[in-house]
């Protein structure tokens, strides 16, 4: 059953990586309507010397935390945050996810399907959604009729050369790439804007660059180049609109932590009117499926390529060429 929130809801946090400690735990800390209830990490170590910086304490033990909570936000690997997010709902917490929510289909939709049985809120939090000036022009782009094609770049200099991220240690993030890491961060904008996706093409490029092409049920057409390794001189975040009325540039926007204050607020306000965020588990598990089905195109073409430039060079060395 799901908790009910008080004046001041108690959060806790789960992660003690970069990201939980640059974004989540300031803005947990920072929060004047919450109570940050304590932080789980899988390192007791980290755990402790992040509930120490942020002013709350430590848990060895995740459940305990969980009892301790009225909600939990998330700040693990995805195929680690999946599984632990099953069981946060199941004890009651309403849930702040990251992006994606699992890399499986099956695993996003454990999620969903738990947070829907236990009748808790759900957020994921894909930053363009809630930042501003991003979320503010999403909404604008959304009651405007007309778009004919959406276009992307999210160039990430993540493994670019000289590249000195904190996030370039993640392992998941060099297993999957930027297809996984900054593709929810487009489709978070292309789908309330254009409509869900009913085609997908997907082609790899250099690297971990992936080009998708898709097609959604407005009827408008969509592309975006995603990659983690571009060279630094290119990296850049930009989507764009074209449609009858013109075109529309996104706005950038400045750091994630005042955005997760918002989808702090978008899971209290969930909580607490029990109406589901545009952002939910189930639009997460909806995220994993494109992101899955573009991954398995991608892997496929590249297979075939490999296939077929083998077998041009046994026939030019059969040919004595």
């Amino acid at each position: 059953m799901a908790k009910h929130l008080g004046a001041k809801p108690r959060i806790g946090l789960l992660g003690t990586g970069p990201w939980a400690g640059r974004t989540h735990a300031p803005a947990l800390a920072g929060h004047p309507g919450i109570e940050f209830s304590g932080v789980w990490g899988r390192r007791p170590e980290a755990a402790a010397a992040l509930a120490a910086a942020s002013g709350t304490r430590a848990y060895d033990d995740v459940d305990a935390l969980f009892a301790a909570s009225d909600a939990v936000a998330l700040a693990l690997p995805p195929d680690v945050q999946a599984p632990l997010a099953v069981r946060a709902a199941e004890a009651g917490c309403h849930v702040l996810l990251d992006k994606p929510v699992a890399t499986t289909v099956a695993g996003a939709r454990e999620v969903a399907e738990a947070v829907e049985a236990a009748g808790v809120a759900s957020v994921v939090f894909c930053t363009l959604r809630f930042a501003e000036p991003t979320a503010r022009w999403i909404e604008e782009q959304t009651a405007v009729a007309g778009w004919f094609l959406g276009e992307a770049h999210w160039l990430g200099s993540l493994y670019g050369t000289g590249s000195s991220s904190a996030y370039a240690a993640s392992p998941w993030r060099r297993e999957k790439g930027g297809l996984w890491d900054v593709g929810p961060h487009v489709l978070s904008v292309f789908l309330p804007v254009l409509g869900d996706v009913t085609e997908i093409t997907a082609v790899p490029g250099p690297a971990d660059t992936h080009h998708l092409v898709l097609r959604h049920t407005s009827g408008a057409s969509s592309t975006a180049t995603l990659t983690l390794s571009a060279p630094p001189e290119v990296a850049e975040a930009a989507l764009t609109l074209y449609g009858t009325g013109g075109r529309a540039e996104m706005p950038r926007w400045d750091g994630a932590v005042g955005a997760f204050g918002a989808a702090v607020d978008a899971l209290i306000g969930s909580a607490r009117t029990g109406e589901p965020d545009a952002c939910d588990a189930r639009f997460g598990l909806r995220l994993t499926e494109i992101l899955t089905t573009a991954e398995a195109e991608a892997t496929g073409k590249a297979k075939a390529t490999g296939k077929a430039k083998a077998k041009a060079t046994a026939g030019r060395e059969a040919s004595g060429g």
